[in-house]
């Protein structure tokens, strides 16, 4: 079981953004010391609801603060971004942190921020496979063009390339505790960009890290998982979904991987991940209570803050409703209760990881004290 935590730099009413960025600096620096396996970034723009706007700069910026723990993007928003560029970045963070880095990608939603950054509707609506097909190949191509319908270049080489922390690292002894981690958790980032078959998994032994990041993508919906299936990359999947759900993505994941000639062994552990919420306590009311102070409020003034790109009708959730449900599908309550739940989802859904929400209750300390209860008092249940 490996458990890391889930960080959107959350603005809280009545807190400010450099508050909201303390905090995810801090859960991250906390959950390194407490043991956790990795921590997940979100990326949102223009919006109370997170405050990162770039996930992949604020991994930068924690790989440079931390020795072990792994750094994953959840997502980076791959229709606001260039693929190569950000390709660019994630070989960039691979190398330079010893294999550490993991690459969350998505295709957002229908707001704004596709007028803001030019890339249009369509980018959202049907851009995000031939946006990562070009991002894949990337990450695991010495040179690359592109005659798709959005991107049209000539061959160019691929400057750092991923492959080349392995020569780096081994040579340098840089692999140490930092490439064991990463070649541990790291064995689900398979893939191809286009059609040909190969494992899901590209998985090293501990002790040496990937020759590429991994790759995850967020799914919810079936056109989502078809996607992650047939290029055989794990899913990110929502805090919203129950383990039936859940299950039901999975069986779906795996039919598509299947058909499109992936291994089934590395099928079998494609490393799904498991977005979630947590919040500890001796007594599971007092957890329950510190979300429903605070998140109701967040989640009112955060969501409602997003605007369509052509202003079509939305709906939000009752946020006192979500937080309810939130607080009966994911580990909030005592230590023993958490593990139950996390125990139960494993054993319902075949998923192994997961990125929890810790920053609910909106306070630093009490942030703080769940990610350490977590690492100190959960994971030795889980063992």
């Amino acid at each position: 079981m490996r458990v890391g935590t889930f960080v959107l730099a959350a603005q809280f009413p009545g807190q400010g953004r450099g508050e909201a960025l303390h905090r995810a600096v801090r859960t991250a620096e906390v959950a390194e010391e407490s043991g956790l396996d990795g921590v997940w970034l979100a990326e949102h723009h223009f919006v109370p609801y997170g405050v990162c706007p770039s996930a992949v700069t604020l991994a930068a910026v924690l790989l440079g603060r931390t020795r072990r723990i792994r750094v994953g993007t959840a997502v980076s928003v791959l229709p606001n971004v260039h693929p190569v560029a950000l390709g660019e970045q994630a070989a960039l963070l691979h190398i330079t942190s010893g294999g550490r880095f993991s690459l969350g990608v998505g295709r957002g939603g229908p707001w704004i921020d596709l007028e803001v950054f030019g890339a249009g509707i369509g980018a959202y609506e049907s851009g995000f496979p031939e946006s990562l097909d070009l991002l894949l190949r990337w990450l695991r191509e010495p040179s690359v063009g592109a005659s798709g319908e959005r991107y049209r270049f000539r061959e160019v080489s691929v400057v750092p390339r991923p492959a080349d922390l392995l020569d780096s690292a081994l040579r340098s002894g840089a692999v140490g505790t930092a490439g064991a981690h990463g070649g541990a958790n790291g064995g689900t980032a398979g893939g191809t960009g286009g059609g040909g078959a190969t494992t899901a998994g590209s998985g090293t032994s501990a002790g040496a890290p990937d020759a590429h990041p991994e790759v995850v993508v967020a799914c919810t919906s079936p056109g989502g998982v078809r996607v992650a299936g047939e290029r055989g990359l794990p899913m990110l999947l929502g805090m919203h979904c129950g383990d039936e759900e859940k299950a039901e993505m999975i069986a779906l994941w795996r039919r598509h991987a299947l058909a499109a000639g992936h291994c089934p062994d590395a099928v079998a552990a494609a490393g799904h991940v498991s977005a979630g919420v947590v919040q500890l306590a001796d007594e599971a009311g007092d957890a329950r209570e510190s979300l429903l102070k605070a998140m109701p409020g967040w989640l009112r003034t955060g969501l409602a803050a997003h605007r369509t790109v052509d202003d079509r009708a939305r709906t939000m959730r009752d946020p006192v409703a979500y937080t309810e449900l939130l607080c009966s599908l994911h580990p909030v309550g005592p230590p023993r209760l958490a593990a139950d739940r996390l125990a139960a989802t494993a054993e319902r859904t075949g998923i192994t990881r997961f990125a929890l929400l810790a920053e609910g209750s909106g306070d630093l300390a009490s942030t703080e004290t769940t990610v350490r209860r977590l690492g100190e008092e959960v994971l030795p249940l889980l063992v």
